[in-house]
């Protein structure tokens, strides 16, 4: 069985991207701009946002991180973004979510020109992707899938199965299985047989936030896992896959943690790195 490396994945990832920012400074003296929202002081938002700024300065992305408390008005919020619109140094916008309950999420995600949108949540990216148009992804779907291809280049034909069909992950996700020729199953609460369904996938990522939900018999030989899911339990952390039970069958499997997060922010850089190049179209 593989053990998919997500943070060996992410570290070479993050070696590629500092020599292209390097390339854009020397070439072009650009330099692309990430400037990240946070608002109020959940402490997963917090280390998120801390780890997304340590890796943006390594590899040489000008970092910003603007903080809220969690009783700033919506108003302020969305100011704050438009001005961020204008700012030609600005390459990538990012709000970390959730939001305070007073805050319209889907009116700051609107707010974001799609240009900047680093996270892929605006309506005209969705669409995009859904379309088969060039676009901003969603980041974690988008280290899924590179992780995918790590394993199995040639996708065409496969069978895929999906589990959860958040805007975050198991649509787009959908959306890039689709674009390699996959047959693609979307599953969520309602699947009757969630069992016989995964059961047949060549290919199975869960994204769907239940413990272990994904057991050893509900996955064939030989197929590709990938656990987006991270869920804190009496025992620790754990992914959305029993992960012993899953080793013993299973052609490759990502860990919990070590898989898709460390992708998750990786991909993020690229995306940033990303929306320079194509605002500045001299440079593709």
């Amino acid at each position: 069985m593989i053990l998919i490396d997500g943070k060996k994945a992410a570290a070479e990832l993050r070696e590629e991207l500092k020599q292209e920012v390097a390339e854009l400074k020397t070439k072009y003296n650009k330099v692309p701009g990430l400037t990240v929202i946070l608002i109020g002081d959940m402490a997963p938002s917090q280390i998120y946002v801390r780890n997304k700024e340590k890796s943006a300065n390594e590899v040489g992305l000008k970092s910003e991180v603007i903080r809220y408390p969690d009783t700033v008005e919506e108003k302020t919020v969305l100011e704050k973004i438009e001005e961020l619109n204008k700012d030609e140094t600005i390459s990538g916008i990012l709000v970390q979510l959730p939001l305070p309950k007073h805050i319209d999420k889907q009116k700051v995600i609107e707010t974001i020109i799609p240009s900047k949108d680093v996270d892929g949540f605006h309506p005209m990216n969705v669409g995009n992707l859904s379309s088969g148009y060039e676009s901003s992804v969603p980041c974690t779907p988008l280290g899924c899938y590179l992780m995918i291809k790590k394993i199995e280049p040639n996708l065409s034909g496969k069978k895929a199965v999906v589990v959860g069909r958040s805007n975050l992950n198991g649509k787009p996700m959908t959306q890039l299985l689709l674009k390699e020729n996959c047959t693609v199953t979307i599953t969520h609460s309602r699947t009757k047989d969630l069992k016989a369904e995964c059961l047949e996938a060549d290919i199975i990522v869960a994204a769907v936030g239940i413990p272990e939900l994904v057991k050893g018999d509900w996955v064939k030989k030989d197929a590709i896992v990938i656990d987006v899911g991270i869920n804190k339990t009496e025992n620790g952390l754990v992914g959305d896959v029993a992960f012993d039970e899953v080793s013993k069958v299973a052609k490759a499997l990502t860990p919990v943690p070590g898989g898709v997060g460390p992708m998750t922010i990786a991909m993020l850089l690229k995306n940033t790195l990303l929306a320079c190049e194509r605002v500045n179209y001299w440079y593709i």
